[in-house]
């Protein structure tokens, strides 16, 4: 026997219900009990699904109403006091007000998920910190689960990576460290299990993806310390890991008092051997062959090898499952009817995948043959696949072979284009922007919708859309902004709208994953080789600029962002896939730079997230990813003056290579740390110019003309001024005219008293 279990359920629901019912209840169309009943509804769905799949397991927990760690922070009592929680459970005002902030508070920080596009909240710790149970949401879903006939497995997220994936806030003890709390949050993890074991439950899957990263000593240590004690307080402990090897930490796992392990055979498979050596009699081995992160179809036959080894050592103590959650798939592929059947035979959302794994266990228990058919269409979508005349071109991959080093460097160093484009572009000190997007408001999206159900012709989209370009241009001069964006109205995704126009990309129907909180996005998926057929952007770059004399930044996706945000192709080294990015994206700035355009963004918020998770490989990876981005941005002059944005990611420890990028502008997401990475950028004396967010554009909060004011002082302490853009956090897609007007209003009267201050005036 096997057994077959998943470590989580993508939540959203099939046609993104939750999405919906958090927005109507944030709206106040519906009420705390609607909300909580379109999650219980979501909930008993997906248990249904997966119990109807075949899964010996259900996991309960992996549901959430905005993200995991934010409900971590719930269950354990972790709540900043700014936001006057005085204990009890927590109810949605407060949750949802660490997630977005409120009227007098900021929102936590967020951050991604290692290394997903997934974002997180990142749980605040001080050397006060204190821990009580404070939220019921676990302990009811599994009561739910239960009252159904089904198997739970809880999802906790385990104590050492919950600690591990804060920040040390407030007075800063330069004796303290967050993992000295361990002592004082095991206890209500100890509640937790208890009550767990009161409810019948048999067993609880920890997640420690900690321990996939480069760990100290310390935290190591307090592993042990922890799961000693966590393991005699309720039920058996599955141990969870993912996204990289643990191979390294092979003894000390096979030590930890727990019941089972969860391995990554996805991302590295050469670490089963340093467990099938010698694992512990008393123990389960969960394998995870089926890949949780990616849509192509399997090589069950290759998973089956993996599997037969270890099955004939472990026997029932073999567990199969994906490689982590599905929490970053979509959710069915059978709702899909814009796939061609060739392409749609090679993928395989959330539920096939739970379907692969029941596959897996089948074969385990009664041989391949009893799974032949399975077997035989998997192998032969992957033939399909690989023989295809749709995955090659020639012309591109003979273009990226002529690829020299002069095509990843610009003309001339920093200090002579910055001249150059200061006397081209004669700004201001602290120069105001926005990162690109403006609302996207319902005439936007019902236009979008007319047209893709041919309601309305191209000619009245377009009409359209210049009218909503228009409007964006007229704010931003009747606001006083410096160097304006044409609010990409035309742009239903920042990196989908670039993967619609690039051939080598398919684009799904409902392929929907969750980004944070109620914001889902759909990744194009990369299956051949990409190249530009035509210009993508430069028309209605050039129609805003018409309408303005003030310069107006070309807005294009970078080739590291497009990779990481989309399901590339697993037959190529992802290096030459971003390489061939790179050139379109090359392509296209050159042909705005010849339209006229004097400034051009590359935004590149998601290098930081494809770092590897094992310093060891960082090397290897920045070489290529810094080289694909120069590569997009160094086919222009001199005068061109070329941004990059990037967000939510944790800079600090990669501040050269992001100089090295060459960008003569960065524009960073800052506020919700309160600037805490400008200290990095001038420790390491940063040589261009920065552009410090200076408010949270994912909360609804509009800051006052004294706090941005306060943000920038604290920057101009320790960057140069004259380095200094002034511009919000990320894209203003997501907010209302209503926010937006208000808070860029006070982001521009902000800048204007830093020049006042720097003139003397003030």
């Amino acid at each position: 026997m096997a057994t077959a279990h998943n470590l989580g359920f993508p939540r959203i629901g099939h046609n993104r219900e939750l999405k919906r019912a958090v927005e109507r209840f944030w709206k106040g169309d519906a009420g705390v009990e609607a909300l909580r009943e379109s999650g219980r509804a979501l909930r008993a769905k997906h248990w249904q699904i997966q119990r109807d799949a075949g899964l010996d397991y259900v996991p309960v927990g992996d549901f959430s109403y905005y993200d995991h760690v934010l409900d971590a922070c719930a269950l354990l009592g972790a709540i900043p006091r700014r936001y006057g929680f005085g204990g009890g459970d927590v109810d949605f005002q407060t949750y949802f007000a660490m997630a977005r902030g409120s009227k007098s508070q900021p929102a936590m920080e967020m951050t991604k998920w290692f290394d997903t596009n997934y974002h997180y909240i990142v749980p605040e710790f001080s050397a006060q910190s204190s821990f009580a149970l404070s939220s019921r949401e676990l302990l009811d879903d599994t009561r739910e689960a239960l009252a159904l006939g089904l198997k739970p497995k809880p999802v906790l997220i385990g104590p050492l990576s919950f600690l591990w994936l804060g920040k040390e806030r407030g007075e800063r003890d330069p004796g303290f460290s967050r993992l000295q709390l361990l002592e004082r949050l095991l206890p209500v993890y100890e509640a937790v299990l208890a009550e767990l074991q009161r409810l019948g439950v048999a067993w609880v899957q920890c997640d420690e993806p900690a321990l996939v990263t480069d760990l100290a000593q310390p935290w190591l240590s307090g592993l042990q310390v922890a799961y000693e004690r966590l393991a005699a307080a309720g039920p058996r402990i599955l141990l969870t890991t993912y996204f990289e090897s643990v191979a390294s930490n092979a003894a000390a796992l096979k030590r930890l008092p727990v019941a089972g392990l969860h391995l990554d055979m996805v991302r590295a498979p050469q670490q089963l051997e340093a467990f099938l050596d010698g694992w512990p009699q008393d123990k389960v081995l969960s394998l995870g062959v089926i890949d949780g992160r990616n849509v192509w179809r399997a090589d069950l036959a290759a998973a089956l090898d993996h599997l037969e080894r270890a099955h004939s050592r472990l026997g029932e103590r073999l567990w199969v499952a994906p490689s982590c959650s599905l929490l970053h798939s979509p959710t069915d592929l059978a709702l899909e009817d814009v796939l061609d059947d060739e392409l749609k035979s090679w993928l395989a959302f959330a539920v096939q995948k739970l379907a692969e794994v029941v596959t897996l266990k089948q074969a385990l228990e009664r041989g391949r043959q009893a799974v032949a058919p399975a077997l035989e269409a998997a192998a032969k979508a992957r033939l399909s696949r690989r023989n295809s005349a749709r995955i090659n071109n020639p012309a591109v991959q003979g273009r990226l072979e002529a690829l020299s080093d002069a095509d990843a460097k610009r003309n001339s160093g920093f200090n002579d284009r910055r001249r150059r484009q200061r006397e081209r572009l004669n700004l201001p000190p602290f120069p105001t922007t926005t990162i690109g997007s403006f609302p996207q408001t319902e005439v936007i999206r019902e236009a979008r919708q007319k047209k893709r159900l041919a309601q309305i012709d191209a000619a009245e989209y377009e009409r359209v859309i210049k009218g909503e370009i228009e409007r964006a241009v007229r704010e931003q001069e009747r606001l006083g902004l410096d160097v304006l964006v044409h609010g990409e109205a035309e742009r239903n995704d920042m990196v989908e709208y670039f993967g619609e126009q690039l051939a080598g990309f398919a684009f799904t129907k409902a392929g929907w994953v969750q980004s944070y909180g109620s914001r889902c996005v759909k990744p194009p998926i990369i299956f051949g080789d990409v190249w530009r057929p035509k210009p993508m952007t430069v028309d209605w770059i050039a129609y805003a600029q018409s309408r303005s004399d003030k310069p107006l930044k070309g807005m294009l996706t970078g080739p590291v962002t497009i990779l990481q945000w989309s399901f590339v192709r697993d037959d190529q080294p992802r290096s030459a896939t971003a390489l061939q990015i790179a050139l379109a994206i090359r392509d296209e700035a050159v042909d705005l730079e010849r339209a006229g355009v004097k400034v051009i963004q590359i935004d590149e918020p998601a290098i930081r997230e494809g770092l590897p998770l094992k310093r060891r490989d960082w090397d290897g990876y920045l070489a290529w990813a810094i080289k694909a981005f120069r590569v997009a941005a160094s086919g222009v002059g001199d005068a061109t003056q070329i941004h990059t944005h990037m967000c939510y990611s944790e800079f600090n420890d990669i501040i050269p290579a992001i100089a090295e990028m060459d960008a003569d502008v960065i524009t960073i997401e800052s506020s919700r740390s309160q600037m805490e990475l400008l200290d990095a950028f001038a420790a390491f004396r940063y040589p261009n110019e920065i552009g410090p967010g200076v408010y949270d554009i994912h909360s609804p909060r509009i800051p006052d003309s004294d706090e941005i004011a306060g943000l920038l002082e604290r920057a101009a302490a320790v960057v140069p001024p004259d380095q200094l853009w002034v511009n919000p956090d990320c894209g203003l897609k997501t907010r209302r005219w209503e926010e937006v007007i208000p808070s860029l209003s006070n982001m521009v009267n902000a800048a204007r008293r830093m020049r006042a201050k720097m003139d003397g005036r003030s």
